[in-house]
């Protein structure tokens, strides 16, 4: 027993720690398999803080990332072990959900030692310690979790030691960790680091954009408080009372409150930082929080069907397909006769005699007749007395699944916006200027050593034309501007009256042109 990670031999958690190196979680976590981020995002889906309890399916959700966990998504590990730990859509089982968090520790995974530091705070399947929990936790952090991070970063912020309350007296090491956990695009890490720099360092700049990030990172408590800074015109703020911000931050507040899993990279477009103007907004929550979403893009519909080329009585609209299995209840009819039923039939011969016989059956195509109207009595390719030629029925079209635009989990989940791909693409480095005002999303190329902790779905911004890409950071590595590459996503916000403004003290110009 001595030997399995709950055991595990650990330095003891020290808070007044001269150095902290900053790690990055995506560095340390196994590469996620696209079908295991699919289970992943359907059993979010389903479980989803947007529907009700009772409409919630934890049990198949459980399964998924059950499927999810043996292809080592590390995400769907730790909710597998959060589903037994509680009893969510599995039997509770402390000891499984404590293994599965074991066996998460030996892939690497920073979140999985911060996990089991909770589970000792609790004792939930191990002997309750705040000692060990702390030193998890401690552990955690220093490999690279953004959650641990943002946990102990904010305990080590004051100005002494009071051990009663868990907090001591470190500032470097605990910005530190505050530091590193944003930069991870951590929304606790943004709202403590923010705070800090607000009432502690006095560095109102700064302190403004890294609680807006937050709000990009979907901390509900970063647009509270930019909601009362904006509404009561605090220092961190300028002295502005600008009540216009406010309600939008509020809006937000509340969305997020409703929904953690949102993220909103694209906030810029709805809610820009001071100076810059408002543009027009429709005072709908939902409009915001639309706008401010990551895109994905619709996947490509197939290739038009032969069916849909032809013309006359056999074309078949597009994105639409005959049933599978031929209509019942509808008798077949011979070709003197007429349609009994308004649709798609299908010329065969009655007896099939010879090799040709198949053939012709094989090469007919259905055919479409109103009901009453007379069957084609020609007979291309066959004799006379080749034989008799029924008619059956196929049925009306129906739509073609394979021909629907195919919603990603993430747009069931409402955490992202369907849009439709920029044909032909558009694509600029990163040392280029913006042509186009929009969306854009960043990436490395796959070999780039920051590649896996730089290119997520969630590294999109809001930029206007004209302006420099930003360079955003690829966990511990170094990037060139050269080496990122920019895909333009489109406008794909745009609201009601976007070219229309409100100024800073919410007054409305003269005319949409100001």
């Amino acid at each position: 027993m001595n030997s399995l990670p709950r055991n595990m031999n650990l330095k003891a958690f020290d808070p007044h720690r001269k150095t902290f190196v900053c790690k990055h979680e995506a560095d340390a976590v196994p590469p996620i398999d696209p079908q295991a981020e699919q289970w992943h995002r359907e059993a979010l889906a389903l479980t989803s803080n947007l529907l009700w309890a009772d409409d919630r399916d934890y049990p198949k959700a459980a399964a998924l990332w059950q499927q999810a966990a043996e292809r080592r998504h590390w995400k769907a590990i730790l909710n597998l072990a959060t589903a037994y730990a509680y009893g969510r859509g599995v039997e509770r089982d402390s000891e499984h959900a404590v293994q599965i968090v074991e066996a998460a520790m030996q892939l690497g995974i920073p979140a999985a030692f911060d996990l089991m530091g909770t589970y000792h705070m609790e004792g939930l399947g191990v002997s309750q310690s705040a000692d060990r929990a702390y030193a998890f936790w401690q552990l955690a952090a220093d490999m690279g979790s953004a959650t641990a991070q943002a946990y102990l970063g904010p305990k080590l912020l004051a100005i002494r030691d009071m051990p009663d309350t868990d907090v001591w007296g470190n500032i470097p090491v605990g910005s530190s960790m505050l530091e590193c956990g944003y930069a991870q695009g951590n929304g606790s890490a943004a709202l403590e680091l923010g705070r800090w720099l607000n009432i502690g360092e006095h560095d109102y700049p700064r302190a403004l954009k890294i609680l807006h990030d937050g709000v990009k990172f979907g901390s509900q408590l970063c647009a509270s408080y930019l909601f009362t800074a904006f509404d009561r015109g605090e220092p961190l703020t300028s002295g502005i009372k600008d009540r216009w911000r406010a309600e939008r931050y509020r809006a937000l507040s509340d969305a997020l409150w409703r929904d953690s899993d949102l993220r909103l990279p694209n906030l810029d477009k709805v809610l820009p930082l001071p100076p810059a103007v408002l543009p027009i907004w429709d005072s709908r929550r939902d409009s915001l929080v639309e706008a401010a979403k990551p895109v994905v893009p619709i996947a490509p519909p197939p290739p038009a069907s032969a069916a849909s080329q032809r013309t006359g009585r056999a074309h078949i609209p597009p994105g639409f397909v005959l049933p599978a299995q031929p209509q019942i209840g509808v008798p077949p009819a011979y070709e003197t006769t007429a349609a009994s039923t308004s649709g798609y039939w299908i010329a065969q011969l009655l007896h099939p005699l010879t090799p040709q016989h198949a053939a012709w059956n094989a090469a007919q195509t259905p055919m479409r007749y109103a009901q009453g109207e007379p069957f084609d009595t020609s007979r291309p390719g066959l004799a006379d007395d080749d034989g008799r030629i029924m008619f059956h029925y196929l049925g009306e079209p129906v739509a073609d699944p394979a021909a629907a635009p195919t919603l990603d989990a993430r747009v069931r989940l409402g955490v992202a916006r369907a849009v439709a791909p920029i044909d032909p693409p558009v694509r600029r480095r990163g040392h280029e200027r913006v042509p186009h005002t929009g969306i854009w999303q960043a990436a490395l190329r796959t070999d780039h050593p920051g590649a896996l902790a730089f290119n997520d779905w969630l590294r999109q911004f809001y930029l206007d034309e004209g302006t420099t890409f930003p360079l955003p950071q690829a966990g511990l590595y170094a990037v060139d501007a050269q080496d990122v590459h920019w895909l333009f996503r489109g406008q794909a916000n745009a609201m009601q009256g976007a070219d229309a403004y409100v100024g800073i003290d919410g007054r409305m110009p003269d005319s949409p042109s100001t």
